[in-house]
């Protein structure tokens, strides 16, 4: 069933109580999901100290992990060490964070997530702000000279 999906990848939202209210799944479930599937796995982490983590979710088959600017102390290093496993470095920014803070890692990043709810609850209304931090990626990504 999974492999027979349209999607391109899977984004499998872990969330560990304490970075957002609610706790979702963890490392076991994420080796289950990567066992039946062809699909590449997207790993967002809406925990603390992410950076702790990274080995974990590479061994069981995170092709893209993606972590929250507001969750790491040194983004750049996390992102770096992210890389160095071998996986695709993503960042996830909350509503309220200024989109302008991945500029000094920009070039690290190979997907960014921009929340459009506050993380960790489901059936919210859609942030109408997000517009305008899409612009403004695109924006800085043309500027950068990357290609988005």
């Amino acid at each position: 069933m999974l492999n027979n999906s349209e999607a391109d990848w899977y984004h499998l939202d872990v969330m560990d109580g304490v970075f957002v209210p609610n706790i979702s799944f963890g490392i076991p479930v994420i080796d289950f999901i990567n066992k039946h599937t062809l699909k590449p796995l997207d790993v967002h982490l809406m925990i603390i100290q992410p950076e702790r983590y990274i080995t974990h979710f590479k061994n069981v088959g995170a092709n893209i992990l993606t972590v929250h600017i507001e969750a790491s102390t040194h983004l750049h290093r996390t992102l770096q060490a992210i890389k160095q496993e071998g996986m695709k470095a993503g960042v996830a920014l909350n509503p309220h964070t200024n989109v302008e803070q991945l500029e000094p890692t920009l070039e690290e990043i190979d997907l960014v997530c921009l929340m459009s709810v506050n993380p960790g609850f489901g059936g919210q209304a859609f942030i109408e702000g997000t517009y305008r931090k899409v612009e403004k990626l695109k924006s800085m990504i043309a500027k950068a000279g990357f290609r988005n």
